[in-house]
């Protein structure tokens, strides 16, 4: 069964397409990530599907909702947690909790049993009194997330969560995110951190407002144009450039201390070609295939989509 789907799905804002032609569906009880850039129309997304804004041509339904004639009915089914989720930070752990048990309708009985609960699973119980101003930036996010969970809702909302957070505590919150599955509670989540969609069931890739890629990690690696080289040698920076310039990459970056060439053509010809360029660049550098990386997809998918409009 589907949690939320997608028809068509745009969203334009003074004649620019924020949201492009969008469709997707998204099972139940799965993790779905909305991977791109900052400008990508992730955030747009998430506000069309949590019922804010009215799309400007196609539809979308989530947990059976249609997001415009259903939007009161929808708003009891979702937690929908923006990139600025409205904490208060004069009030402890315990009173933001509480204010968003009131805002849902929460019965009190309901609450006794939920908020103790939350407390324990998102590992804040030892903070409930503290003022939400005081805590780090990854226990906010927790807290929001409880402050999220606090009504049960079958389908969860999640705008870059973790963004601007410390790896300990991203860590952390999707440790949390994985027990929901066993709730039954499906996540939508985007992300600009590659790193983070990997830990998705499936994923979507947009760029501009438009889906470019889609399925499982797995499934969108299949579709890498080219083949994939990894040159690890003591100046990256240096060398970058001139192999870029001689060997004319369908996409070439620097991923830390090693570079990662895209080229066209058999493996062991591309591989001849770069190990042949760098024993005149750099006879220390070594260079070999390797698999690629949700980044090295999206890269190479992206460079060839410019190349594409401004050819």
């Amino acid at each position: 069964m589907d949690a939320i789907e997608l028809h068509g799905l745009t969203m334009t804002f003074a004649r620019q397409a924020a949201v492009d032609n969008l469709t997707l569906r998204v099972r139940e009880g799965e993790v779905f990530g909305l991977v791109g850039p900052d400008g990508a129309g992730k955030s747009t997304v998430m506000r069309l599907l949590a019922g804010l804004m009215a799309p400007s041509a196609g539809e979308a339904w989530v947990d059976g909702c249609h997001t415009v004639r259903d939007a009161e009915r929808l708003r009891q089914r979702i937690s929908y947690m923006p990139q600025r989720f409205g904490l208060y930070q004069d009030l402890t752990v315990m009173e933001n909790i509480k204010f968003y048990a009131d805002l849902y309708g929460v019965s009190k009985q309901a609450r006794n049993e939920r908020i103790p609960e939350l407390l324990a699973f998102s590992g804040m119980t030892p903070f409930a009194d503290r003022l939400a101003r005081n805590l780090s930036g990854g226990m906010k996010q927790k807290l929001a997330l409880a402050c999220a969970l606090i009504h049960t809702p079958r389908v969860l909302l999640l705008d870059e969560p973790t963004n601007g957070v410390d790896p300990l505590s991203r860590r952390d919150f999707w440790r949390i995110l994985y027990k929901l599955l066993a709730q039954k509670v499906t996540i939508f989540v985007s992300t600009a951190y590659l790193d983070e969609a990997e830990r998705c069931d499936r994923i979507a890739l947009l760029h501009k407002g438009r889906l470019i890629l889609s399925g499982t990690p797995d499934e969108v690696k299949l579709n890498m144009r080219g083949v994939l080289i990894e040159v690890r040698c003591n100046e990256p920076r240096r060398l970058l450039p001139l192999l870029a310039s001689d060997l004319a990459p369908v996409s070439a970056g620097l991923f830390g201390a090693k570079i990662h060439l895209v080229l066209n053509g058999a493996p062991e010809q591309a591989l001849d070609n770069v190990a042949g360029l760098l024993g005149n660049l750099d006879g220390m550098a070594e260079a070999k295939v390797v698999g690629p990386s949700l980044e090295d997809v999206f890269i190479s998918k992206i460079m060839s989509l410019e190349g594409d409009d401004n050819g």
